[in-house]
């Protein structure tokens, strides 16, 4: 397969710069999502590595052999969109092998290719039905199976799961984790859904503005982002944040001393905390870190979710058992654990702790 690199990579469109100054390794066999909210840059940046959009500045390096000029078919990429894009009146089986038959390919290794990969994607039984008559999720494995047969040294999806419904896109997040286990393959993934993030990627990359804010593992970015805005993106419910003051040793919320920190001098910058939703517990008024009024409690089943409304602090959410019975009004204590917060300076950039 193929390792993917950009350096100092840049798009611009006329007077407006979309993608600002990208470095970024991608190792063989990675499975890496771009992820960011709308207008970020995303699907720009897999455009560009797949050679559908130029690049104004930088180099893309496929294997260590500069890609940036060469037209998408001399990539050695293969790409899936979220549209599926099959030809309605070919079978499966020639949806799949078309790109075989255009560049010359013989019966024999169309039909051995082709084979291979149905029995990868589960098709076997629906290779001589039309599209028409496959449910979204068979149509976006055939779209899978036509870029699998290629042979390809690396596969680029575009959000392809956006056009699902709740249960088939959570079934086919099953078979592209499925599909990535078996194949080893480099795959870039780019998806605004950070669930689908957090589930399928070996490697996130965070994107905003067209700059990268954070690359990590999903266990990094969840539990050590870097900024304000990763520790909000990443994670859902997403991260409460409240206003905050501290000196060396301990914080303050509402303007009353309410724990401990290990920031030391650093201490002095903080201006906000946060603290994930598991991570706060129930107690009684006046005790805890904060007191507030539940204005709404979500029932999920397995878990509740309840918002406080905090008042000055804002509303924050809490994760709670399923079978916690609390009825809205309820006025409650909240205390953190304080091994587990996050804090922020003015730049809305994490403060780390002397030590973990």
């Amino acid at each position: 397969m193929g390792s993917i690199q950009l350096e100092n990579v840049e798009k611009w469109f006329g007077n407006t710069q979309v993608i600002r100054g990208i470095n970024l390794t991608i190792e063989d066999g990675e499975m890496v999502v771009f992820v960011g909210p709308s207008g970020c840059g995303k699907s720009t940046l897999l455009r560009m590595i797949a050679g559908l959009e130029d690049t104004s500045y930088g180099r893309i390096l496929l294997d260590d052999q500069d890609v940036t000029d060469k037209i998408p078919s001399e990539r050695a990429l293969s790409m899936v969109f979220q549209s599926y894009a099959l030809y309605p009146h070919m079978s499966v089986r020639d949806n799949i092998g078309f790109a075989l038959k255009t560049s010359g390919a013989s019966r024999a290794e169309i039909e051995e290719k082709v084979s291979e990969a149905s029995a990868i994607l589960e098709l076997d039984a629906y290779l001589d039905r039309r599209p028409k008559a496959l449910s979204g999720g068979q149509r976006q494995r055939v779209a899978i199976g036509r870029a699998i047969v290629r042979e390809p040294k690396g596969f680029l999806f575009d959000e392809p799961l956006s056009n699902l419904d709740a249960a088939l896109r959570v079934q086919m997040r099953f078979e592209i984790a499925k599909l990535h286990e078996t194949l080893r393959a480099t795959m870039v993934y780019v998806t605004h859904d950070q669930v689908e993030a957090m589930t399928l990627a070996d490697k996130i990359v965070v994107l905003r503005d067209g700059q990268i804010e954070q690359v990590g593992t999903p266990r990094e970015l969840y539990e050590a982002p870097e900024t304000l805005f990763v520790a909000q993106f990443i994670g859902s419910p997403k991260m409460n944040v409240m206003p905050c003051s501290a000196n060396d040793t301990t914080f303050s919320l509402d303007g009353q001393d309410k724990g401990a920190h290990n920031r030391g001098a650093a201490g002095s910058n903080i201006t906000k905390l946060g603290v994930r939703a598991e991570d706060i517990t129930l107690t009684k008024v006046g005790s805890g870190h904060c007191t507030g009024t539940v204005a709404v409690c979500e029932y999920l089943g397995a878990d509740s979710y309840a918002y406080v409304d905090c008042n000055n602090l804002g509303m924050v959410i809490v994760r709670l058992s399923g079978s916690t019975d609390i009825k809205t009004g309820t006025k409650v204590g909240l205390a953190f654990s304080e091994d587990r917060l996050t804090f922020f300076d003015t730049d809305d950039r994490t403060i780390s702790a002397q030590a973990k």
